[in-house]
């Protein structure tokens, strides 16, 4: 189903695709010739594809392509390393093979000449005839392990459709020599590839050469005395489109996103204004909010749009082959609806009590793990799942989270929403708006542990100030977020201290914080023992939210104070002004 999706999607005429048993190649040097085969002044010219130095291969084009061993003499046509256009050996040792490989480069053109009559590639076939490698004047930095090709009158050969014409039809009568089986895509009976011509590249952790989408090196893998890629037959056709396809979605920007060592690709059938890898990647308040507000709207110009086919695969690399960690079909609505979902409940306050902003996968998952470099591949994918399929999170990613609390001694604002959305969408009655900022009505005996924690952490801080060793959050905050019994007594009573402290040195702050403290005691009639996993998650969005509320009413008070100063200076040089006037 996959691999059948991805061919037709090679046939999307706003893709363009390279021509058949074409792909993009970096080309170091063009050769400029006359329309007799001469060179044209120095006849070296030097392409740049923006790397410095021996980094940089040369511009790329679309040229002729064909799989090929270190050993094996195949040449390509009219562009290729200089061993296999001019001869040149990179190592002297191994010039008899690479005069082969010239041989075999000058009879390719040969025949092209001969079947396609296009002057430039006779033109260069005169110029490959007449070649004298010891009077050839090569550029300073010339290696022979760069590729060339030919530019005869400002045209590149590669270029001429009848030449393209030419090499898809010589590859596909060399294949055809090959029995026949039934195509697994295209259901024709034709003959496959042993090997698939194309390679999948891209993928982080993979082979910089490409990797195999499909294949078998081991007894383990081979059925019926199948070997390599024959356990699936697929045709030249079918797997060179399948694997453009795949290429071209990891190269846009717009169809496809990487986290950890998973590459996610999306596209639909037809071309639709809808991108939501930029959403889960770079997702814009904007944006997101426009998403929310109409996913559920069947707007009747949208109906053709949200009935379309959406598709979507997650990739990871494993030595020189693709692994596929998922698969969905469905369409642009169910996405939308399902997309829209998945960031309404990841809604939450920042630190100081402002809008929430929408997060991307990448925060999300990260934020399970000291650094980006630990995250594993199974992180990502269910929130992935979760975001266009809908349904739930699964509790061990709450267990992550809440680990991660507990090591870092704090909770981050992207952890706080990954817990917010577990407990959320494990819920069937409680809505995707709620928990978003702190709710005084909520009498969860977790969540009101978590802002008492909160409250005892601000007192502690506004009686020491913030130059603190070593505060109760870094001392007590794994303890009370699981047993809150064990130590919520003796942090009560050591806060009297520094509300006496605050009630003779800081009066209004006093009063707030006591007032704070009294509120959800009040409602927390007694300290759980033990708080089990739900109940910890529901500890850090208390101990966040209070936070947060307590922020947010700190800048609140420090804009008041800045408002006020400025009406009061504004007063005084208005009077100083007005009697200015008078004088």
């Amino acid at each position: 189903m996959l691999l059948e999706k991805l061919r037709r999607y090679a046939d999307r005429p706003d893709l363009h695709l390279p021509p058949p048993m074409y792909q993009k190649t970096p080309i170091r040097w063009l050769i400029d010739l006359d329309q007799s085969g001469h060179l044209v002044g120095n006849g070296f010219v030097m392409t740049s594809g923006g790397g410095k130095g021996k980094n940089d291969r040369g511009k790329e084009y679309e040229a002729p392509f064909i799989d090929r061993t270190s050993t094996a003499v195949r040449e390509k046509l009219l562009a290729d390393t200089g061993e296999y256009v001019l001869g040149i050996a990179r190592d002297p040792k191994k010039q008899k093979r690479v005069d082969e490989c010239h041989s075999a480069f000058i009879e390719r053109v040969r025949a092209c000449a001969t079947e396609t009559k296009e002057p430039s590639v006779i033109a260069t076939l005169c110029f490959l005839e007449e070649l004298d490698r010891s009077s050839l004047s090569l550029p300073d930095d010339f290696e022979p392990g760069q590729v060339l090709t030919f530019r005869i009158d400002g045209q590149l050969p590669i270029e001429l459709p009848s030449v393209q014409a030419y090499w898809a039809a010589t590859v596909k009568r060399q294949k055809d020599k090959e029995p026949e089986m039934q195509c697994l895509i295209c259901g024709e009976f034709r003959p496959p590839v042993k090997r698939l011509p194309f390679k999948i590249k891209g993928i982080r952790g993979g082979q910089s050469s490409g990797m195999a989408l499909i294949s078998a090196n081991a007894p383990a893998f081979e059925s019926y005395g199948l070997e390599e890629s024959l356990i699936a037959p697929t045709c030249q056709d079918c797997g060179e489109q399948f694997s453009k396809a795949a290429n071209a979605l990891i190269q846009g920007e717009d169809t496809h996103i990487a986290v950890g060592p998973l590459m996610y690709l999306f596209w639909t059938k037809e071309e639709v204004p809808f991108s939501i890898a930029s959403l889960l990647s770079r997702p814009q308040p904007d944006d997101v909010r426009a998403l929310i507000s109409s996913a559920f709207k069947g707007r009747r110009e949208a109906l053709a749009v949200n009935d379309a086919q959406f598709y979507a695969t997650a990739l990871s690399a494993s030595g020189g082959r693709v692994v596929v960690r998922d698969w969905l079909e469905t369409t642009v609505r169910h996405a939308r609806q399902n997309l829209a979902r998945y960031f309404a409940l990841q809604q939450i306050v920042k630190w100081d009590g402002s809008e929430s902003e929408p997060f991307s996968l990448f925060s999300l998952a990260t934020s399970t793990v000291r650094e980006a470099r630990e995250l594993q591949a199974h992180t990502p994918q269910v929130l992935l799942y979760m975001a266009l399929r809908g349904g739930p999170l699964p509790p061990w990613l709450l267990f992550q989270a809440v680990k991660r609390n507990r090591a870092e001694q704090k909770i981050t604002r992207p952890r706080a929403a990954l817990i917010k959305m577990v407990l959320l969408s494990q819920s069937e009655t409680t809505k995707e708006d709620t928990m978003v900022q702190l709710d005084p009505s909520n009498d969860d005996p977790a969540y009101l542990c978590g802002r008492l924690f909160a409250v005892l952490e601000a007192i502690q801080r506004a009686a020491l100030g913030r130059n603190i060793n070593r505060t109760i959050t870094d001392s007590f905050f794994g303890t009370a977020s699981s047993a809150p019994a064990s130590v919520f007594g003796r942090l009560v009573r050591g806060s009297q201290a520094h509300l006496a402290k605050l009630r003779k040195e800081k009066r209004s702050a006093y009063k707030a914080l006591q007032s704070q403290l009294e509120e959800v005691q009040a409602k927390l009639k007694t300290f759980p023992r033990i708080l089990k996993l739900e109940d910890q998650g529901r500890f850090g969005l208390g101990y966040y939210h209070q936070r947060a509320a307590d922020n947010a009413a700190a800048v609140a008070a420090s804009s008041k104070k800045k408002s006020c100063d400025e009406a009061d200076n504004g007063s005084e040089g208005s009077s100083e002004l007005q009697e200015g006037d008078r004088e």
